[in-house]
């Protein structure tokens, strides 16, 4: 990761004009986003060693089941994109701080059914997403799902199910999408933007190198309004917004992010269970507002 990673997770390009020109945010609080004061952190030298000897304590245990293949995830993109792309009315800003490869968490705001498909094609590589198994009821949308390879989750499994099949996502050094809020926002009036829920900040922290990038995406609710439109109507425009991404690593020893040093993180590894854990819950609530933070700050609705 270069200097430019650990920039402002909400500055959209430059060549933005007028109201969507970009602006600096500074990190005061938690409700503030991931900002350009957020400096880079040696991550091969002795906070990592430190982070690592909490591992017991912030481990997730990648799910035995191997990540579905997609043999024909290359073909939709090569040939349904062109055909589309006359018809949609969108725009990705960013697209270039997305990582080409290597481990990615791509969290976005959730307010449409429509919105999965807009972060994969802003993403142009194999995007995983974690989908409830009634998507996967109906033949033509099973296709669809694991054409594009998502990943079939049981609700009665419960969140540990979910995060390990997540962390298999990460563990093969793969893209994975995630929804913070957990849900599509059913607010009928802005802001549609929910509070976050921290399992977007455990996985960060169970894989402190993967590289977690904001988005927001606007105008999507107006393509398809969930219990009211259909069918998607593809003529209306909608914006992906993609932000500098950061890892754990390097959020946790900012003073704009974490502000945990090496020997706040050793004197932790002293305590007992209980404490570290009631630690770490606020370090991954405070990673978690602030990444809500950038995604507003990105235009999130």
């Amino acid at each position: 990761m270069d200097h430019r990673s650990a920039r402002a997770l909400s500055r959209l390009p430059s060549a933005l004009s007028g109201e969507n020109r970009p602006h600096r945010l500074t990190l005061v609080n938690k409700h503030q986003s991931l900002g350009p004061e957020v400096a880079a952190v040696n991550e091969g030298g002795e906070l990592e060693a430190a982070w690592n000897a909490l591992k017991p304590h912030w481990v997730i245990k990648a799910s035995s089941q191997p990540l579905p293949p997609t043999p024909v995830y290359g073909a939709l993109r090569m040939f349904l994109s062109p055909l589309l792309r006359p018809f949609l009315r969108w725009r990705i800003h960013g697209a270039e701080r997305i990582p080409s490869d290597g481990a990615t968490i791509l969290a976005a705001n959730h307010l449409s059914h429509v919105d999965p498909i807009a972060v994969i094609a802003a993403a142009r590589r194999t995007t995983h997403y974690l989908a409830k198994d009634g998507h996967f009821s109906n033949p033509m949308t099973r296709f669809v799902m694991r054409a594009t390879g998502q990943i079939e989750t049981h609700r009665e499994a419960g969140g540990s199910d979910a995060l390990a099949s997540a962390a298999s996502i990460l563990t093969n050094e793969k893209a994975l999408g995630i929804f913070p809020e957990g849900t599509r926002s059913k607010r009928k009036e802005a802001p549609f933007l929910l509070p976050g829920k921290t399992g977007v900040a455990r996985l960060a922290a169970a894989y402190p190198h993967a590289v977690v990038v904001p988005i927001a995406l606007v105008g999507t609710r107006d393509v398809m309004q969930p219990q009211h439109h259909k069918w998607p109507r593809l003529y209306r425009r909608f914006d992906v917004n993609a932000g500098e991404g950061v890892t754990w690593l390097q959020w946790l020893g900012s003073p704009s992010g974490g502000n945990i040093g090496l020997e706040a993180l050793q004197a932790l590894a002293q305590q007992d269970e209980h404490e570290v854990r009631a630690e770490l819950a606020k370090l991954y609530r405070s990673f978690t507002d602030q990444l809500m933070a950038s995604m507003a700050a990105l235009g999130a609705p």
